[in-house]
């Protein structure tokens, strides 16, 4: 039976990780649970839970910065700057149903340590783009602070976007300062429709070259929009882009028309909007791959050059996926029905050069994700470089050990 930790403190938090050094005893860190399917099982002798260190402890509307606790709840987040009609612009993705868990689970600091952004990533970013400070413990049981509440703060060395993205492999946050913005106050969806895949990937990379400033583009194949609780999208019954635009009203009618002119006309592409609730609703749909088989044993996400989305979608044909395309084509969602022995690992990753994309296995059975690398393999220089970094920061390989890499 493996022992359970929740300190409520840094203090308390210090003195498990520095239990777990003098000890050598790994810990798997935890926040709120919900994105602990993610990457490779961690064999651990105890669990280190950050679900009891909650709390928003600094909230500046006009300097549009908030600090919390790692383990502050994210709807309590949304919560309190959807009062003031702010928001988290990357749009942090919520993989709970996902990982087969529920929704509005997860936790500030584990959408920072996985960095996992939503369909805003093609315009505000990705979330180690909005971490301006942290305080953690590292894998010497030492509490270190970086970063600071603006980005003119953050010289040298930015720690804070090193720990983003480090699935607590590194450190264990415990306090993050991060920037908010204001939320739109309109917001639409250009559906476009009677072309292929190819041509409808196309169009959503003439929308993003134009200065229509699109703030999401995703095409959805006719399984995927058959899926969807969007009437306008399900009643479609063929593959469709989306659009998204946001801004105020006048603006957002303004550049709705723009992306007919520019786009849908000239490709000969059919077009319907949708208005800012059906708006909301899909892109939620989206952003959380709702729109994919829930009970599909494998799903892959690949990101790679929106010029190279229909080339992975062709390898991975064979294997007979549902796709959702996102980011203007720069992350493909691959779901797979049946598992192969290598979880298809070998035509998926296959054709990705290195450098030039990343295939992550996100949800697979467990022994599946012990013999099959969840996370891209890094080539030989840049893995060396990783196991220096975690040697650095943590020697004795107590935090999350195995979870990105095995032996890492």
């Amino acid at each position: 039976m493996r022992e359970v930790f929740e300190p409520t403190s840094l203090d308390e938090l210090e003195q498990v990780v520095r239990w777990a050094v003098a000890e050598e005893a790994p810990l798997e860190v935890i926040g709120r649970g919900s994105k602990r399917g993610l990457g490779r099982p961690v064999d651990a002798r105890a669990e280190l839970r950050l679900a009891r260190m909650s709390g928003i402890d600094m909230y500046e509307p006009d300097e549009l910065v908030m600090s919390a606790a790692a383990g502050t709840p994210l709807i309590e987040i949304e919560a309190m700057l959807a009062e003031r009609h702010q928001e988290l612009a990357f749009e942090p993705a919520d993989y709970g149903v996902v990982l087969g868990g529920p929704a509005n689970l997860q936790s500030i600091g584990g959408v920072f340590a996985c960095n996992l952004a939503g369909p805003r990533r093609i315009k505000a970013g990705a979330a180690r783009d909005h971490i301006l400070g942290v305080q953690c413990v590292t894998g010497h049981g030492e509490t270190i602070k970086a970063g600071g509440r603006v980005m003119k703060n953050v010289t040298g060395y930015d720690l804070p976007k090193l720990l983003a993205g480090s699935y607590g492999t590194l450190a264990v946050m415990s306090r993050i300062t991060f920037k908010v913005l204001p939320a739109a106050t309109d917001r639409a969806t250009l559906l476009l429709s009677g072309g292929d895949m190819t041509k409808l990937l196309t169009a959503l990379r003439r929308a993003m070259g134009s200065s229509c400033e699109v703030s999401a583009a995703a095409v959805l194949p006719e399984r995927a929009t058959a899926r969807s609780a969007v009437p306008e999208v399900a009643g479609a019954g063929r593959a469709l882009a989306a659009l998204r635009v946001e801004g105020t009203a006048t603006s957002v009618g303004y550049r709705l028309d723009a992306l007919m002119r520019v786009v849908a006309r000239p490709a000969g592409l059919e077009a319907i909007r949708l208005g800012a609730d059906a708006t909301r609703r899909l892109w939620r749909e989206i952003r959380d791959v709702r729109l994919v088989d829930a009970l599909a044993p494998l799903l892959w996400r690949v990101t790679c050059a929106p010029t190279d989305a229909a080339a992975v979608a062709a390898r991975a044909a064979p294997l007979d996926p549902e796709i959702l395309f996102d980011w203007s084509g720069g992350l493909v969602w691959l779901a797979l029905g049946h598992v192969p022995a290598d979880a298809g690992c070998g035509q998926i990753r296959a054709g990705l050069a290195p450098g030039a994309g990343h295939a992550t296995l996100v949800r697979a059975p467990e022994e599946l994700r012990r013999i099959v690398p969840p996370m891209h393999p890094e080539p030989v220089l840049l893995e060396g470089l990783t196991r220096r970094v975690k040697q650095g920061f943590d020697p004795k390989g107590v935090l999350n050990p195995g979870r990105l890499a095995a032996a890492i």
